[in-house]
């Protein structure tokens, strides 16, 4: 990804790649929380912050994972304003490649301030550093010289005024175990990534990552028509895939009856599918409401049945960042009102739907 003050943050494909695909950066903090004697970042009540933003999906990732294994009053955390400001202006990007400069010239992620309230659970200002207006300052507080990315999710060690890591993918895991002689045991035993299964969820992360979660991006921001084709071809044809096999699990999860990793990496993305991917990034083939049963019933069982999915899921953050943050791809930054609901309630369907099913008795 680009760098330096004078690089735009809206520069999503590097400048003069005629192939105009979207290749997102390498995460920079990759430290770890970890039970060992010896480690440098042991777990510790209250010893950590999370940075997050509502409106993006690898953070949400963690979000889920924190209130799945109980760890509310363990691992604080604090919400960004969906808003991603470039040069102080209304600007562009998304949570996983937005740019670096110390001298203000790129934003980046904001705080809400004292007077703003945005819907959310801890959505406030950064309550570490008073003075802190972006994130940005918190990366330039660790390292004054920092060439990197400031992303969410971002774990913050307080102790040590430095930041672990910034990467979903590795926070997640910690949370798994590493924290679990904190825990009440009905929290210390739920595994999200159980032996047995390790390597079928190995497996389709590859996949799911590189065509689902990342194909939307690669989708939306492609700058040539042959690099957007590719890419939505390949994002639709697995969804074909992850409905088929969804549709051959009995249990209400992605492998049958036990929820896992897979369910919350996918589930990051299927939600905002609908309500921004299929409009703003082009997605458009089909939607998950009406042309993905499997996958419609497994998102919506995920979000009414578990309040760690409802809870984390702000559809205002998602679709006002998306569509005002992003100006190349909207410039006039409206946001569409529908699809209405942004989701549907368990027993509803959309009228194609209902309809066939009603035909097909």
């Amino acid at each position: 990804m680009v760098t330096g003050d004078a690089d735009n943050i809206t520069n999503w494909v590097e400048p003069g790649d005629k192939s105009g695909e979207f290749k997102r950066g390498q995460s920079v903090f990759r430290h770890a929380i970890s039970r060992k004697p010896d480690s440098q970042f042991p777990p510790e009540k209250d010893r950590y912050h999370l940075y997050v933003s509502y409106a993006c999906p690898w953070a949400h990732r963690t979000l889920i994972v924190r209130k799945l294994k109980g760890l509310e009053d363990i691992i604080p955390f604090t919400c960004v304003h969906w808003h991603l400001q470039e040069k102080g202006e209304f600007g562009l990007f998304s949570c996983q490649a937005v740019l670096h400069s110390s001298n203000g010239f790129q934003k980046g992620w904001r705080f809400v301030t004292p007077d703003e309230k945005l819907p959310g659970e801890d959505v406030t200002p950064d309550p570490l550093h008073a003075d802190f207006k972006h994130l940005r300052d918190v990366y330039f507080k660790v390292d004054p010289e920092y060439k990197g990315r400031f992303t969410v999710p971002t774990l913050y060690d307080k102790k040590l005024g430095t930041i672990v890591n910034n990467e979903s993918s590795e926070i997640i895991r910690m949370m798994y175990t590493e924290f679990d002689d904190l825990l009440p045991e009905e929290y210390k035993k739920f595994d999200l990534f159980p032996e047995d299964l390790r390597s079928d969820i190995e497996e389709m992360n590859d996949w799911v990552y590189n065509d689902i979660n990342n194909g939307v991006y690669k989708s939306g921001f492609a700058t040539t028509q042959e690099a957007y084709e590719k890419a939505v071809t390949k994002l639709f044809s697995s969804l074909d895939r992850i409905e088929a096999h969804k549709a051959s699990e009995k249990g209400p999860y992605i492998f049958g009856s036990r929820l896992t990793e897979a369910d919350i990496r996918l589930y990051t993305t299927i939600v905002r599918f609908d309500p921004v991917y299929v409009q703003h990034f082009k997605c458009n083939v089909r939607d998950i409401r009406s042309g993905y049963p499997a996958l419609h019933a497994w998102l919506r069982h995920l979000y009414w049945d578990n309040a760690a999915f409802k809870d984390t899921t702000e559809f205002e953050h998602i679709k006002k960042h998306y569509t005002k943050s992003h100006t190349q791809i909207n410039p006039f930054s409206i946001t569409p009102v529908g699809p209405l609901p942004d989701i549907l309630p368990l027993d509803q369907e959309v009228n194609v739907v209902r309809y066939a099913r009603e035909h097909s008795k």
